[in-house]
């Protein structure tokens, strides 16, 4: 499995840091499923607008081949006007994953 960490910094005087997830669930994730090898999320964030989103992926071809079609790049034009910076983003390899509660419970809302 691979995880793509994409680092952002949300002006939250244009948009809440709420209401950017909110966008951020509407648009992009209908999207992000769609995306193969794809397998799952994690968003963290703080009310400043600054969070990390780690993306699983199946296979690094999986990974990479999401940013090779342009999709990543369409993804973050949809928040362009509400970032403070462009985003930062890396790939790694997973080499460890625990989350028993999270899978126990079917997540997080």
């Amino acid at each position: 499995m691979y995880a793509r960490v994409t680092q952002f910094d949300i002006d939250v005087v244009q948009i809440s840091a709420s209401a950017a997830l909110d966008r951020f669930k509407e648009l992009v994730l209908p999207e992000l499923e769609k995306q193969p090898g794809y397998r799952g999320l994690l968003v963290l964030q703080n009310p400043e607008g600054r969070g990390v989103l780690v993306s699983l992926w199946a296979s690094a071809e999986a990974e990479r081949g999401s940013r090779a079609t342009g999709y990543y790049e369409e993804q973050v034009r949809k928040f362009v006007t509400f970032y403070k910076q462009p985003p930062g983003r890396e790939a790694f390899q997973v080499t460890h994953l625990d989350v028993p509660e999270a899978a126990a419970a079917g997540g997080v809302a």
